[in-house]
C-alpha cells in the first residue's frame, strides 16, 4: 500500500507516557501531521496478560490504520515488549517501536559496551531490551533495572524533590556498580526525569531517551521511503484517548511541553 506523504504518523501508548515521543517527534519533524491514541480507561498494561495487552494493541493498531496513517509508532515499553509483532502482522505501513529505537541508540553511544536499563517491571521482565540489543550487537554487556515508583513519582510532578531523588540513588546503585558508561531511559515516563538521573548519575554516563532516539529513527525512515510531508503549512496534531480521568490535562501538558488542543475521547 503506498501512503500519501502528507498523511498523519500514527503514534500510541497505553496512557499519556507516549507524548514525551510525540513532543521528539514534533520537535525534529515540525510538519508532520501527527495522530495519538492513549489507552487512559485502561492503563496500566503492566499488570495485564499478553493475551489482554495484544488484543488491546489489536484494537488500537486497527483504529489507527483506518485514519490513513502512512507510519505507526508504538511509543509504549509494555505494549512493544510483548505485542510488537502483533501490530507489525496487521500493518500494511513501517512500523517502528521504542524499544528498537532505544536499543539502537545505546549501541550508537556506548563505548566501553557496558549499558544499563532502567523500566517497569514487565519491560524489564520482558528482557526485550536485551533481547534488542544483542540482536545489533551481541559484545554488549546489559544490566537492567526495574524502578516501579518512577512513574507515579512523574505524575505526581515530583520531578526535582528530594523523595525522587533518593528513590533513583536508591535503584540506580546496583546499576552504577556494574560501572555501566551508557544508561537506556526504558519508560517513556522517565524523560522528564532526565535532568535528576543525570545528577545521580554523574555526567560520566550518558542517557539514552528513547523518546529522542525514536524521532532521529522516523525521520531516517520517513525520508528514505520518500514519505517526508513536502508541506510547509502547520501541522494537526489530534489526541484519541478512552477516558479523560482527572488531571489527564495537567500530566499531558507536562509531558507534551506545550498546550493539549484537540482530544478526542473514544467509546469502544
Amino acid at each position: 500500500m503506498q501512503s500519501n506523504p502528507d498523511n498523519p504518523i500514527g503514534v500510541f501508548d497505553s496512557g499519556v507516557g507516549g507524548l514525551t515521543v510525540v513532543r521528539s517527534l514534533m520537535e525534529r519533524l515540525p510538519f508532520e501531521n501527527i495522530i495519538y491514541f492513549g489507552d487512559t480507561a485502561r492503563v496500566p498494561y503492566g499488570v495485564k496478560s499478553v493475551e489482554t495487552i495484544s488484543h488491546f494493541t489489536t484494537q488500537i493498531t486497527e483504529f489507527l490504520l483506518q485514519r490513513q496513517v502512512k507510519l505507526l509508532i508504538i511509543a509504549c515499553n509494555t505494549m512493544a515488549a510483548v505485542a510488537s509483532q502483533v501490530v507489525r502482522d496487521l500493518s500494511p505501513v513501517p512500523v517502528l517501536d521504542v524499544i528498537d529505537a532505544g536499543a539502537l541508540g545505546a549501541i550508537a553511544t556506548t563505548q566501553r559496551k557496558y549499558v544499563g536499563v532502567i523500566g517497569t517491571p514487565t519491560t524489564i521482565n520482558s528482557n526485550a531490551y536485551t533481547r534488542a540489543i544483542h540482536q545489533h550487537a551481541a559484545d554488549v554487556r546489559v544490566f537492567s533495572q526495574a524502578c516501579p515508583l518512577f512513574v507515579p513519582l512523574v505524575e505526581e510532578g515530583w520531578l526535582d524533590h528530594q523523595v525522587t531523588r533518593l528513590t533513583a540513588q536508591e535503584y540506580l546503585k546496583p546499576l552504577l556498580a556494574q560501572q555501566i558508561d551508557t544508561m537506556v531511559l526504558g519508560c517513556t515516563h522517565y524523560p522528564l526525569l532526565k535532568p535528576l538521573l543525570q545528577e545521580v548519575t554523574g555526567t560520566h554516563i550518558r542517557l539514552v531517551d528513547s523518546a529522542e532516539s525514536m524521532a532521529e529513527q522516523a525521520a531516517a525512515l520517513l525520508e528514505s521511503m520518500n514519505l517526508a510531508n513536502p508541506q510547509r503549512s502547520a501541522p494537526e496534531y489530534h489526541f484519541h484517548v478512552t477516558d479523560v480521568p482527572l488531571r489527564f490535562q495537567t500530566i499531558g501538558e507536562r509531558f507534551l511541553g506545550r498546550t493539549l488542543y484537540n482530544v478526542h475521547v473514544v467509546k469502544w
